[in-house]
């Protein structure tokens, strides 16, 4: 089916106190279990490629937004292209011509002055592409010095009135916020500060997104998501699932060197692991 738009779906989840899950991808085999997965379970589904997998593929937005727009339209759920953890201004302007309806624009390593005038400028120029603008809000620089803390580092927490005037200000369409998880988890450990999203989700009126999910235990997530988080991001587990299925295909087989025997272990664990996600997402 035709691709639809990631702001169509998270605003939709969002007013229904639910959540869609967007998948980090990284190679062709990731998209095709994304779909997949989404497809065992009937669910719509978000496909991000993020700013470092565009740097791993020598700096090329474009042969694997490709891929992902010709496997999204031959899908049987409704799949969004988003653009994922975008510093580089250049790399955003690509994004409307490589067919993606959303990005995530990272100035958070900014200060907050310089973090709301670049963001603002973004949105300025993304609303104008009619792209659908999320960002991420940790702990604001500036106060007695101190820089901005990303909003995965340990301890961060995004401040209620700080976010409302960032998003009034801003004009972003949804927020990431910093409530306990982090980025690049292997061990599902992550306590979630539910209260702090309790007010969060009472002070905004955007979308909230929940990254580095993958160190998130399933009930955390399920509670997370009735809480108000309507955005689930999901990187690390896929990588987790490929390389053990890889490995252990391997390792039972030594003698092989066909690509695909183990390219296809790798791709059917990804499937799984999608399926298994969106079922926990389901269950709030």
């Amino acid at each position: 089916m035709p691709l639809v738009t990631t702001g169509e779906l998270i605003t939709r989840a969002a007013a229904a106190r639910c959540a869609v899950a967007a998948f980090n991808v990284i190679t062709l085999e990731h998209v095709e279990a994304v779909i997949a997965g989404a497809e065992s379970v009937s669910s719509p589904v978000v496909l991000q490629v993020s700013e470092n997998a565009v740097k791993f593929r020598y700096g090329r937005l474009l042969p694997l937004a490709r891929a992902a727009v010709a496997a999204a339209e031959r899908a049987a759920v409704p799949v969004a292209l988003h653009l994922d953890h975008v510093q580089s201004d250049h790399l955003l302007r690509q994004a409307p011509g490589a067919g993606f309806s959303s990005v995530m624009y990272d100035a958070a390593r900014l200060s907050y002055a310089d973090n709301l005038a670049a963001t603002k400028a973004a949105v300025d120029w993304a609303h104008a592409q009619g792209l659908w603008i999320e960002a991420e809000l940790g702990r604001l620089g500036g106060k007695n010095g101190e820089p901005p803390l990303d909003a995965h580092a340990p301890g961060a927490r995004t401040d209620p009135a700080e976010a409302h005037a960032f998003v009034t200000d801003s004009g972003v369409d949804a927020l990431a916020v910093a409530i306990g998880s982090s980025h690049a988890m292997t061990t599902r450990t992550a306590t979630l500060d539910h209260e702090l999203l309790k007010r969060l989700s009472a002070t905004l009126d955007v979308p909230l997104v929940l990254h580095g999910s993958s160190g998130v235990p399933d009930g955390e997530l399920t509670a997370a998501v009735a809480g108000g988080i309507a955005k689930v991001n999901v990187g690390t587990a896929l990588n987790i699932a490929m390389t053990g299925a890889i490995r252990d295909f391997l390792a039972a087989h030594p003698e092989a060197v066909d690509s695909r025997k183990y390219l296809s272990v790798g791709r059917e664990a990804m499937v799984r692991a999608v399926a298994d996600i969106i079922r926990v997402l389901r269950a709030s």
